[in-house]
């Protein structure tokens, strides 16, 4: 309840002050928007910034320490320490979590911008197809379009995202403050499962769904979240429930995560 209270008091003075033209940007530093751009950057699926909840996002607005994403990046310890009693250890842990957070892959990042209808799916089709993100921002809506499940609707998303002034000059302010821009995944010529969906079920015990997801991808194929007769292949681990059952009943092959293992070796 605190935490909304501290959102409500940030958001609404933001309005108070710029009036009719915060309720109406739409840019990245828009003020009326920074508080949820900042707690989508630093999310699990984002940048994965442990230990900068909403709470503190809150407080650090407050405080003025936080007035567009790049100061994440200028944040001290001591301006940290200060907002809990006794915060040094909480203040070190999370500047050595942002530190960390700046060597991420360049599709957490592209994740991170919040570019609308682009999830961290398509943003790893970006990241793979582009490898940095300057080669991104240069991609035409033509390009892009070509891309697999991106379309005409999400190419002209990114295409006027970047045509941004304030979404480049985060980018650059990123780029001095030593946040990786360049992909690495290491290029592979391998495409085993080239035009293959494959569909993941129950709870596996040797992978993530991410790490699985990621393997799928690296050799070409593509993961959905529904079983259909165009599925390919339906990875299935414990308790695999209606989708399992659904495979089974259209023909679809089910692969245990040995027989994975095997065709990913």
């Amino acid at each position: 309840m605190k935490c909304q209270k501290n959102v409500q008091f940030v958001v609404q003075r933001l309005l108070e002050k710029n009036g009719e033209s915060a309720i109406r940007c739409t840019g990245i530093e828009c003020p009326a928007k920074l508080f949820r751009n900042l707690v989508h950057f630093v999310s699990r699926e984002a940048m994965n910034i442990d230990g900068l909840g909403e709470n503190i996002i809150a407080q650090l607005q407050e405080k003025n320490l936080i007035r567009n994403i790049a100061d994440i990046y200028t944040l001290k310890l001591e301006d940290i320490a200060s907002l809990k009693k006794n915060g040094q250890k909480f203040a070190q842990n999370l500047v050595d979590s942002i530190n960390k957070s700046k060597e991420n892959d360049l599709y957490r990042l592209i994740t991170a911008l919040g570019i609308r209808h682009v999830g961290t799916k398509a943003s790893k089709q970006l990241s793979r197809k582009y490898k940095t993100i300057d080669n991104l921002i240069k991609a035409t809506q033509e390009d892009l379009s070509q891309i697999n499940d991106i379309g005409d609707i999400v190419a002209n998303s990114i295409v006027e995202f970047f045509s941004q002034e304030q979404t480049i000059d985060l980018i650059e302010k990123l780029k001095k403050a030593g946040v990786n821009i360049t992909s690495k995944e290491k290029e592979s010529n391998d495409n085993r499962f080239e035009g293959k969906t494959f569909v993941l079920t129950g709870t596996l015990e040797n992978y993530t769904r991410g790490e699985a997801t990621n393997l799928i991808e690296k050799y070409g194929g593509k993961t959905s979240s529904s079983v259909s007769k165009k599925t390919d292949y339906v990875l299935a681990g414990e308790e695999a429930g209606s989708k399992l059952t659904k495979a089974q009943s259209l023909g679809v092959t089910i692969l245990s995560e040995d027989e994975f293992k095997q065709m990913t070796s």
